[in-house]
């Protein structure tokens, strides 16, 4: 019998979303726990005991088990489909564009996202303020790296889509919602629209 596949998430979030889409693309189904993160609730007492010490969303829980961080679960989600290649060094690639979404890529547009869209520019702490700059020129630079990439290729790894794309779309695709010009990109923005036009497309507010 399969486990049933709950998701713990913030559906605005792009780290959630990606898990969302990864199922979609490989026809699984996901139930949905909504929590508030603008209230707290994944700080509470009942969370961090039952679902993430952490206090952090998205968690994927598999039966009684429990897998937390985005990409991880988003793989779990992945594992025996089309989105993970096979090829060893393909594989390694995929890995490769997901750990720097994190490390490079998330931390700067993502974290802008939030500070602009939820807490507000009239809210931010001094030290986010003196933050903002180098995180604006952190995240051109991860989406000019990507669009050079996207120059000589349609899909990150290999010829054709893979956890890779779906990991970087999540926070690419709103980037707008943090002031970052997409226009500049125009690889980029091909590679958005192909993204859309995939037959099991999910859009983030679906």
């Amino acid at each position: 019998m399969t486990d049933r596949l709950v998701l713990h998430e913030y559906s605005q979030s792009g780290n959630c979303y990606k898990v969302r889409l990864a199922a979609a693309f490989v026809g699984k189904q996901l139930e949905r726990r909504e929590y508030d993160i603008m209230k707290g609730e994944t700080r509470t007492p009942d969370f961090i005991a039952n679902v993430n010490s952490n206090g952090r969303i998205p968690v994927l829980q598999v039966g009684d088990r429990f897998i937390p961080e985005s990409n991880a679960a988003t793989y779990f989600v992945a594992e025996g489909s089309s989105l993970i290649p096979t090829d060893p060094f393909d594989h390694a690639d995929m890995l490769h564009w997901m750990f720097w979404e994190q490390y490079s890529h998330e931390p700067n547009i993502a974290t802008l996202r939030f500070w602009m869209r939820w807490l507000g520019p009239d809210n931010l702490s001094d030290l986010q303020r003196l933050q903002m700059p180098a995180k604006r020129q952190a995240g051109n630079a991860a989406l000019k790296l990507m669009d050079e990439h996207l120059s000589r290729q349609e899909w990150f790894v290999g010829g054709s889509i893979s956890l890779a794309d779906i990991c970087l779309f999540a926070y690419t695709h709103v980037a707008g919602d943090a002031d970052f010009d997409l226009r500049q990109y125009g690889h980029v923005l091909e590679w958005v629209e192909r993204m859309k036009g995939q037959p099991r497309y999910l859009a983030m507010n679906t």
